[in-house]
């Protein structure tokens, strides 16, 4: 299978195989007028397989929805057909309209224009909690 390189754009690289489609659809990537290409278990020497897509254009991208769903992914910068940067991506802090509280009693339940904020509780087990309810993200 050939995806034909890009000339300006994000490539975003090192996704666990399948865990692309969700970031897609977190990015809201379907709302580009660009050409985007989402490749699925491509093979991978470091990982075994992994997600890579292509974005052909130069977006701004959440970097916080990246870290919550793979915290391990590289996002590559593309500038006349060459990497010009490379950037990793971290476990973010702080959550904001990502996730959503699933707990009947928290108050965004009821104030729908509150802000869907979660903090990060437990690094080592990605956990992230409600800033308003302290539930547990699901």
């Amino acid at each position: 299978m050939t995806v034909d390189t890009i000339k300006n754009g994000i490539v975003i690289d090192h996704i666990t195989a399948g865990l692309g489609m969700k970031i897609y659809s977190l990015l809201k990537l379907e709302e580009l007028d660009c050409s985007v290409a989402l490749i699925k278990n491509a093979p991978s020497r470091k990982m075994g397989k992994k997600d890579i897509i292509k974005i052909n254009e130069a977006i701004d991208l959440k970097a916080d929805i990246l870290g919550y769903v793979d915290p391990d992914v590289t996002v590559n910068i593309i500038k006349d057909g060459k990497t010009v940067e490379k950037r990793q991506i971290a476990l973010p802090e702080r959550l904001e309209n990502v996730i959503t509280c699933k707990n009947p009693r928290c108050i965004t339940t009821t104030e729908q224009e509150l802000p869907q904020i979660f903090k990060l509780t437990d690094k080592e087990n990605r956990i992230y909690r409600c800033i308003y309810c302290e539930s547990k993200a699901k």
